[in-house]
Protein backbone atom coordinates (compact mmCIF):
# COMPACT_ATOMS: atom_id res chain seq x y z
CA UNK A 1 0.00 0.00 0.00
CA UNK A 2 1.02 3.50 -0.84
CA UNK A 3 2.45 5.19 2.39
CA UNK A 4 2.01 9.35 2.62
CA UNK A 5 3.55 9.80 6.42
CA UNK A 6 6.96 11.14 7.17
CA UNK A 7 8.21 7.78 8.20
CA UNK A 8 12.07 6.89 6.17
CA UNK A 9 10.99 3.65 4.24
CA UNK A 10 12.66 1.91 1.47
CA UNK A 11 9.80 0.47 -0.33
CA UNK A 12 9.63 -3.32 -2.22
CA UNK A 13 7.58 -2.00 -4.94
CA UNK A 14 6.77 0.86 -6.76
CA UNK A 15 3.55 1.48 -8.48
CA UNK A 16 3.42 3.52 -11.78
CA UNK A 17 0.53 5.71 -12.33
CA UNK A 18 0.82 6.38 -15.76
CA UNK A 19 0.13 9.70 -17.50
CA UNK A 20 -2.22 11.92 -15.01
CA UNK A 21 -5.68 12.82 -16.17
CA UNK A 22 -5.86 10.80 -18.81
CA UNK A 23 -6.43 7.25 -17.29
CA UNK A 24 -9.71 6.79 -19.12
CA UNK A 25 -7.58 6.81 -22.48
CA UNK A 26 -4.84 4.33 -21.33
CA UNK A 27 -6.23 1.39 -23.73
CA UNK A 28 -6.33 4.25 -26.97
CA UNK A 29 -3.20 5.53 -25.84
CA UNK A 30 -1.66 2.05 -25.82
CA UNK A 31 -2.57 0.67 -29.23
CA UNK A 32 0.13 3.41 -31.30
CA UNK A 33 2.39 2.79 -28.25
CA UNK A 34 2.31 -0.68 -29.45
CA UNK A 35 2.27 0.05 -32.93
CA UNK A 36 5.72 1.88 -32.94
CA UNK A 37 7.16 -0.48 -30.92
CA UNK A 38 6.46 -3.31 -33.35
CA UNK A 39 7.31 -1.23 -35.75
CA UNK A 40 10.75 -0.41 -34.04
CA UNK A 41 11.73 -4.21 -33.94
CA UNK A 42 10.79 -5.01 -37.30
CA UNK A 43 12.91 -2.27 -38.66
CA UNK A 44 15.86 -2.59 -36.17
CA UNK A 45 16.16 -6.08 -36.62
CA UNK A 46 15.79 -5.80 -40.42
CA UNK A 47 18.58 -3.17 -40.33
CA UNK A 48 20.72 -5.94 -38.58
CA UNK A 49 20.44 -8.50 -40.53
CA UNK A 50 20.71 -6.96 -43.70
CA UNK A 51 24.04 -5.36 -42.71
CA UNK A 52 25.08 -9.07 -41.37
CA UNK A 53 24.18 -10.71 -44.47
CA UNK A 54 25.60 -7.94 -46.75
CA UNK A 55 29.67 -7.80 -46.91
CA UNK A 56 29.39 -4.68 -49.06
CA UNK A 57 27.34 -3.28 -45.76
CA UNK A 58 30.91 -4.23 -43.87
CA UNK A 59 31.86 -0.16 -43.46
CA UNK A 60 32.04 1.88 -40.48
CA UNK A 61 28.87 3.79 -41.59
CA UNK A 62 26.93 0.67 -40.97
CA UNK A 63 28.55 -0.66 -38.00
CA UNK A 64 27.67 2.19 -36.16
CA UNK A 65 24.36 2.15 -36.94
CA UNK A 66 24.43 -1.18 -35.78
CA UNK A 67 25.37 -0.29 -32.50
CA UNK A 68 22.70 2.37 -32.72
CA UNK A 69 19.86 -0.33 -33.82
CA UNK A 70 21.00 -2.76 -30.96
CA UNK A 71 20.99 -0.01 -28.40
CA UNK A 72 17.34 1.02 -29.92
CA UNK A 73 16.21 -1.95 -29.54
CA UNK A 74 17.01 -2.94 -25.62
CA UNK A 75 15.50 0.70 -24.93
CA UNK A 76 12.55 0.46 -26.17
CA UNK A 77 11.82 -3.17 -25.05
CA UNK A 78 13.09 -2.19 -20.94
CA UNK A 79 10.60 0.38 -21.54
CA UNK A 80 7.94 -0.67 -23.94
CA UNK A 81 6.57 -4.18 -22.44
CA UNK A 82 5.67 -2.59 -19.02
CA UNK A 83 4.23 0.54 -20.17
CA UNK A 84 1.46 -1.77 -22.35
CA UNK A 85 0.95 -3.87 -19.12
CA UNK A 86 0.05 -0.71 -17.15
CA UNK A 87 -2.20 0.66 -20.21
CA UNK A 88 -4.10 -2.33 -21.27
CA UNK A 89 -4.30 -4.72 -17.77
CA UNK A 90 -3.57 -2.07 -15.19
CA UNK A 91 -0.45 -3.42 -13.70
CA UNK A 92 1.24 -0.90 -11.92
CA UNK A 93 3.32 -2.30 -9.78
CA UNK A 94 6.86 -3.14 -10.37
CA UNK A 95 9.84 -4.32 -7.92
CA UNK A 96 12.22 -1.68 -6.42
CA UNK A 97 15.01 -3.63 -8.00
CA UNK A 98 13.28 -3.82 -11.95
CA UNK A 99 13.03 -0.04 -11.34
CA UNK A 100 16.80 0.49 -10.38
CA UNK A 101 17.88 -1.61 -13.70
CA UNK A 102 15.30 -0.26 -15.63
CA UNK A 103 16.43 3.71 -14.97
CA UNK A 104 20.32 2.41 -15.31
CA UNK A 105 19.64 0.48 -18.61
CA UNK A 106 17.77 3.44 -20.09
CA UNK A 107 19.87 6.01 -19.46
CA UNK A 108 23.02 3.92 -20.23
CA UNK A 109 21.74 2.91 -23.27
CA UNK A 110 20.48 6.43 -24.32
CA UNK A 111 23.82 7.55 -23.75
CA UNK A 112 25.42 5.12 -26.46
CA UNK A 113 22.97 5.37 -28.62
CA UNK A 114 24.08 9.59 -28.59
CA UNK A 115 27.87 8.12 -28.55
CA UNK A 116 26.69 5.86 -31.63
CA UNK A 117 25.22 9.26 -33.63
CA UNK A 118 28.33 10.90 -32.90
CA UNK A 119 30.79 8.19 -34.38
CA UNK A 120 28.61 8.58 -37.40
CA UNK A 121 29.36 12.52 -37.51
CA UNK A 122 32.99 11.13 -37.83
CA UNK A 123 32.93 8.96 -40.12
CA UNK A 124 31.31 11.62 -42.08
CA UNK A 125 33.63 14.67 -41.18
CA UNK A 126 36.87 12.06 -42.28
CA UNK A 127 34.84 11.12 -45.63
CA UNK A 128 34.43 14.31 -46.64
CA UNK A 129 37.35 16.14 -45.20
CA UNK A 130 40.03 13.43 -45.67
CA UNK A 131 38.81 10.65 -48.12
CA UNK A 132 41.46 9.04 -49.08
CA UNK A 133 42.75 8.17 -45.90
CA UNK A 134 38.78 7.35 -44.51
CA UNK A 135 40.39 3.52 -44.51
CA UNK A 136 43.48 4.27 -42.38
CA UNK A 137 42.07 6.15 -40.00
CA UNK A 138 39.05 4.48 -39.70
CA UNK A 139 41.07 1.27 -39.37
CA UNK A 140 39.46 -2.20 -37.73
CA UNK A 141 41.05 -1.20 -34.65
CA UNK A 142 40.13 2.06 -34.54
CA UNK A 143 36.11 1.11 -35.08
CA UNK A 144 36.45 -1.41 -32.26
CA UNK A 145 38.15 0.97 -29.82
CA UNK A 146 35.37 3.73 -30.24
CA UNK A 147 33.10 0.92 -30.37
CA UNK A 148 34.29 -0.37 -26.97
CA UNK A 149 34.64 3.28 -25.57
CA UNK A 150 30.92 4.21 -26.85
CA UNK A 151 29.70 0.95 -24.46
CA UNK A 152 32.08 1.16 -21.59
CA UNK A 153 31.56 5.41 -21.19
CA UNK A 154 27.80 4.79 -21.00
CA UNK A 155 27.79 1.81 -18.35
CA UNK A 156 30.44 4.00 -16.10
CA UNK A 157 28.61 7.63 -16.08
CA UNK A 158 25.06 5.85 -14.67
CA UNK A 159 26.17 2.86 -13.07
CA UNK A 160 26.16 5.30 -9.94
CA UNK A 161 22.37 6.08 -10.60
CA UNK A 162 21.08 2.72 -9.09
CA UNK A 163 23.29 3.03 -5.89
CA UNK A 164 22.40 6.38 -4.76
CA UNK A 165 18.52 5.82 -5.53
CA UNK A 166 19.21 2.60 -3.56
CA UNK A 167 20.77 4.37 -0.62
CA UNK A 168 18.02 7.18 -0.33
CA UNK A 169 15.44 7.29 2.01
CA UNK A 170 11.55 7.46 0.68
CA UNK A 171 9.31 8.96 2.75
CA UNK A 172 7.05 10.23 0.99
CA UNK A 173 5.19 7.89 -1.30
CA UNK A 174 6.20 5.24 -3.29
CA UNK A 175 3.64 6.28 -6.40
CA UNK A 176 5.82 7.17 -9.02
CA UNK A 177 3.85 9.12 -11.31
CA UNK A 178 4.73 8.52 -14.77
CA UNK A 179 4.72 5.53 -17.32
CA UNK A 180 8.59 3.95 -16.30
CA UNK A 181 10.95 4.23 -13.58
CA UNK A 182 13.08 7.72 -14.48
CA UNK A 183 15.88 9.16 -12.41
CA UNK A 184 14.30 12.07 -11.64
CA UNK A 185 10.74 10.82 -10.44
CA UNK A 186 12.69 9.14 -8.31
CA UNK A 187 14.52 11.60 -6.92
CA UNK A 188 11.33 13.66 -6.20
CA UNK A 189 10.07 11.06 -3.93
CA UNK A 190 13.11 11.24 -1.34
CA UNK A 191 13.30 12.80 1.65
CA UNK A 192 16.26 13.79 1.82
CA UNK A 193 18.74 16.14 0.27
CA UNK A 194 19.09 15.54 -2.98
CA UNK A 195 21.20 18.43 -4.44
CA UNK A 196 24.32 15.78 -5.15
CA UNK A 197 22.19 13.77 -7.07
CA UNK A 198 20.59 16.39 -9.10
CA UNK A 199 23.86 17.97 -9.98
CA UNK A 200 25.07 14.43 -10.94
CA UNK A 201 22.04 14.22 -13.26
CA UNK A 202 22.65 17.43 -14.90
CA UNK A 203 26.38 16.59 -15.43
CA UNK A 204 25.75 13.32 -16.65
CA UNK A 205 23.25 14.50 -19.43
CA UNK A 206 26.03 17.02 -20.18
CA UNK A 207 28.79 14.52 -20.90
CA UNK A 208 26.37 12.56 -23.06
CA UNK A 209 23.91 14.01 -25.09
CA UNK A 210 25.09 17.82 -24.42
CA UNK A 211 28.76 17.41 -25.32
CA UNK A 212 28.28 14.69 -28.20
CA UNK A 213 25.65 17.47 -29.65
CA UNK A 214 28.04 20.22 -29.45
CA UNK A 215 30.82 18.04 -31.34
CA UNK A 216 28.40 16.72 -34.12
CA UNK A 217 27.83 20.46 -34.32
CA UNK A 218 31.36 21.17 -34.80
CA UNK A 219 31.83 18.25 -37.36
CA UNK A 220 28.98 19.75 -39.26
CA UNK A 221 30.46 22.86 -39.53
CA UNK A 222 33.54 21.87 -40.73
CA UNK A 223 31.95 19.46 -42.57
CA UNK A 224 29.92 22.62 -44.80
CA UNK A 225 32.94 25.09 -45.15
CA UNK A 226 34.86 21.34 -47.05
CA UNK A 227 31.45 21.41 -49.02
CA UNK A 228 31.12 25.08 -49.93
CA UNK A 229 34.41 25.38 -51.20
CA UNK A 230 33.65 22.43 -53.98
CA UNK A 231 33.92 24.02 -57.52
CA UNK A 232 30.08 23.27 -58.55
CA UNK A 233 26.57 22.93 -57.38
CA UNK A 234 26.78 19.17 -58.71
CA UNK A 235 29.21 18.16 -56.58
CA UNK A 236 28.34 20.36 -53.35
CA UNK A 237 24.54 18.24 -53.32
CA UNK A 238 26.23 15.00 -53.85
CA UNK A 239 28.49 15.46 -51.13
CA UNK A 240 25.64 16.95 -48.57
CA UNK A 241 24.11 13.70 -50.05
CA UNK A 242 26.49 11.32 -48.43
CA UNK A 243 25.34 12.83 -44.90
CA UNK A 244 21.63 13.39 -45.76
CA UNK A 245 20.48 10.26 -43.55
CA UNK A 246 22.54 10.63 -40.62
CA UNK A 247 21.29 14.51 -40.33
CA UNK A 248 17.87 13.04 -40.29
CA UNK A 249 18.90 11.12 -37.95
CA UNK A 250 20.62 13.62 -35.56
CA UNK A 251 17.10 15.52 -36.05
CA UNK A 252 14.88 12.88 -34.60
CA UNK A 253 16.69 11.89 -31.55
CA UNK A 254 17.97 15.30 -30.35
CA UNK A 255 14.74 17.21 -31.07
CA UNK A 256 12.58 15.25 -28.08
CA UNK A 257 15.41 14.46 -25.72
CA UNK A 258 16.09 18.41 -25.81
CA UNK A 259 12.26 19.33 -25.65
CA UNK A 260 11.65 17.07 -22.89
CA UNK A 261 15.07 18.14 -21.55
CA UNK A 262 13.61 22.06 -21.25
CA UNK A 263 10.11 20.93 -20.26
CA UNK A 264 11.31 18.89 -17.23
CA UNK A 265 13.43 21.53 -15.90
CA UNK A 266 11.97 25.15 -17.17
CA UNK A 267 8.58 24.22 -18.11
CA UNK A 268 6.91 24.63 -14.72
CA UNK A 269 3.62 25.73 -16.32
CA UNK A 270 3.49 22.26 -18.27
CA UNK A 271 0.89 19.83 -17.70
CA UNK A 272 2.43 16.54 -16.33
CA UNK A 273 0.73 14.63 -18.94
CA UNK A 274 2.62 16.57 -21.39
CA UNK A 275 5.96 16.15 -19.60
CA UNK A 276 5.13 12.21 -19.61
CA UNK A 277 4.06 11.62 -23.25
CA UNK A 278 7.34 13.91 -24.38
CA UNK A 279 9.40 11.53 -22.21
CA UNK A 280 7.58 8.94 -23.83
CA UNK A 281 7.80 10.07 -27.44
CA UNK A 282 11.39 10.63 -26.53
CA UNK A 283 12.41 6.61 -25.86
CA UNK A 284 9.78 5.37 -28.41
CA UNK A 285 9.99 7.47 -31.72
CA UNK A 286 13.58 7.13 -32.39
CA UNK A 287 13.88 3.75 -32.39
CA UNK A 288 11.13 3.46 -34.71
CA UNK A 289 12.11 5.88 -37.31
CA UNK A 290 16.04 5.40 -37.31
CA UNK A 291 15.46 2.30 -39.40
CA UNK A 292 12.86 3.94 -41.94
CA UNK A 293 15.35 7.02 -42.41
CA UNK A 294 18.02 4.56 -43.42
CA UNK A 295 15.96 2.10 -45.23
CA UNK A 296 14.35 5.17 -47.27
CA UNK A 297 17.47 6.85 -47.79
CA UNK A 298 20.23 4.29 -48.46
CA UNK A 299 20.10 2.94 -52.01
CA UNK A 300 21.99 -0.41 -50.92
CA UNK A 301 19.65 -1.13 -47.54
CA UNK A 302 16.60 -0.60 -49.39
CA UNK A 303 17.06 -2.95 -52.33
CA UNK A 304 18.08 -5.60 -50.08
CA UNK A 305 14.89 -5.06 -47.86
CA UNK A 306 12.78 -5.19 -51.01
CA UNK A 307 14.72 -7.97 -52.04
CA UNK A 308 13.81 -9.95 -48.77
CA UNK A 309 10.44 -8.90 -49.10
CA UNK A 310 10.06 -10.03 -52.46
CA UNK A 311 11.41 -13.83 -51.42
CA UNK A 312 8.82 -14.04 -48.59
CA UNK A 313 6.33 -12.65 -50.95
CA UNK A 314 6.85 -15.61 -53.58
Amino acid sequence: MPSSNNTNFHPSIFLLLGTPGMEAIHAWIAMPFCLVYLNALLGNFSILFIIRMDPNLHEPMYFFLCMLSVADLIISTTAMPKILSLFWFHNREIYFEACLVQVFLIHALCSMASGSILAMAFDCYVAICNPLRHSTILSHRVIKNLGLAIVFSGALLFSPQPFMLRWLPYCKTNIIPHTYCEFMALIKLACSDTRICRIYSLTAAFLTGGLDFILIICSYIVILYIVFSLPSKAAQLKTLGTCGSHVCVILVAYTPAFFSFLTHRFGHNVAPHMHILVANIYLLVPPMVNPLIYGIKTKRIRERFLQGFTSLKF
